[in-house]
């Protein structure tokens, strides 16, 4: 699994926070608000973004075990969260059928658009036999509108979307697919499903993320296209003088999904 570093998702939390489905997150702990203790299981938690945002919707009495790879983004979680909580460092490229059969909520935030399918397949046969509630945050849907438009975005956009598909850790990613195909195989397994927009809206308060994006962005399309580089850095180079003007605007398309059992 492709590593992030504490800088970047301490960058990103704000944005996380305004985009998420308030409707999908209210669907699945509004289903969870009878229990008298809450056992959750955060995948990929990094520092605990995800705890950050849901444990003031879920039941006062919770219980969360969060895996991640990496142990020093673990530290930082325990040190940053008030909630009580488990770490455990984990490979999660294979799924623990264990932890899903003690849990009553499998949540993940900004993972799914990373995993093969026959990994999603695995996590919602995981979920169904453990009989839990699932709410995944912010995956990847493929659409990025940046504002002013330029002509080469389109091209960028594409390489870019290209490489969401290649191994991320997890086998050949689905990439902006991933919301999608995560919610048909929640119905197939008797799900009831909600999946709403969570899209970034990031404006000229944000700027250090949208460099950090338009910067990565280009690194991936030129992985995606080398021939392209020229034309590629010279998009990146319009782009951040707009940023630097104070120009810069940047819509990056996600999708929560959140699921109970019938």
């Amino acid at each position: 699994m492709s590593g992030f570093s504490a800088e970047w998702l301490a960058l990103r939390e704000a944005a996380d926070v305004a985009a998420r489905s308030a409707v999908v997150t209210r669907f699945v702990t509004g289903a969870l608000a009878h229990h008298s203790l809450l056992r959750i299981v955060d995948l990929g938690s990094g520092t605990g973004s995800n705890v950050r945002y849901l444990s003031h919707y879920l039941p006062q009495a919770q219980r969360w075990q969060l895996l991640d790879n990496d142990a020093a983004l673990l530290d930082t979680a325990r040190s940053l969260l008030t909630v009580d909580v488990e770490t455990r460092v984990a490979d999660l490229r294979h799924l623990d059928a264990s932890v899903f059969k003690s849990s009553d909520l499998v949540t993940a935030s900004a993972l799914l658009d990373l995993v093969s399918e026959s990994w999603l397949r695995m996590f919602v046969r995981h979920c169904h036999q453990g009989r839990a509630a699932v709410l995944t945050a912010l995956n990847y849907d493929g659409r990025i509108t940046c504002s002013p438009s330029d002509k080469d975005d389109d091209l960028v956009s594409e390489l870019v979307n290209q490489h969401q598909r290649t191994d991320k850790g997890f086998g050949p990613a689905l990439g902006p697919e991933a919301a999608i195909r995560l919610e048909a195989l929640l119905r197939d397994e008797s799900f009831e499903v909600r999946r709403e927009k969570s899209d970034w809206r990031l404006g000229a308060d944000q700027p250090e993320l949208q460099r950090q994006l338009i910067a990565g962005w280009a690194a991936a399309a030129i992985e995606m296209a080398t021939p392209e580089a020229r034309r590629i850095r010279a998009w990146e180079v319009r782009r951040l003088d707009q940023l630097d003007h104070g120009q810069s605007e940047i819509v990056v398309g996600h999708d929560d999904v959140g699921a109970i059992l019938l």
